[in-house]
C-alpha cells in the first residue's frame, strides 16, 4: 500500500467542497461503520416459516437471510418512523361497555 500524503482538515474539507476527489488522501483500511458492525444470531423457526420464506427468497431471487433481514429491518423503521412522529402513532380506543350489555353471548 502506498503511503497517503498527510493534509489538514481544512484542506481536505475544501478539497471535498470543490469537488475534488480526496481519495488519495483517505485511508480505507481504517474506515468503519458505527451503528452497522455485524453480530451473528441464531434464531429458530418452525418449519412452516422457512417453507413461506424459502417460496418468497426465490420469488425475489435472493436468500432467504436478505429476505428476513430486509423484513425485520422494514418493520423496525416503520416502527421508528412512528414513534418520532406523534400524530401518527397508533392510537389505543377503548369501548365502555353499558353496565346492561352482556359480556358474552348466552
Amino acid at each position: 500500500m502506498t503511503a497517503k500524503r498527510k493534509i489538514s482538515a481544512k484542506e481536505l474539507d475544501e478539497l471535498h467542497d470543490s469537488g475534488a476527489d480526496i481519495s488519495a488522501y483517505l485511508d480505507y483500511s481504517k474506515a468503519r461503520r458505527p451503528g452497522l458492525e455485524i453480530q451473528r444470531v441464531n434464531v429458530d423457526f418452525p418449519v412452516w416459516m422457512i417453507a413461506s420464506l424459502d417460496r418468497e427468497a426465490a420469488r425475489m431471487g435472493v436468500p432467504r437471510q436478505s429476505v428476513i433481514k430486509f423484513w425485520i429491518s422494514e418493520r423496525l423503521t416503520e416502527g421508528r418512523a412512528w414513534m418520532t412522529n406523534e400524530s401518527q402513532a397508533p392510537m389505543h380506543i377503548s369501548v365502555a361497555r353499558s353496565p346492561k350489555s352482556p359480556t358474552r353471548p348466552r
